[in-house]
């Protein structure tokens, strides 16, 4: 599977979970604080570890996984 270079997949992290790169924060918790309303923004001060580049990259993976 093709991931963006700010995500990746590691068996290691979170059992293989396609993961924001240098964190343990998967894509699928990303969409689903994205999906409970939060803004980019809130997600950043929430977990400031994320950027907002990290958070696009989360959800453009999501739609590319969809499309393939």
């Amino acid at each position: 599977m093709k991931t963006a270079p700010r995500v990746i997949s590691n068996p290691a992290i979170l059992g293989g979970k396609l993961v924001v790169k240098g964190t343990r924060i998967s894509v699928e918790f990303i969409l689903e604080l994205m999906t409970s309303g939060m803004t980019v923004s809130e997600i950043i001060k929430e977990y400031p570890q994320l950027t907002a580049a990290d958070i696009k990259a989360a959800f453009n993976q999501d739609i590319a996984t969809a499309i393939t």
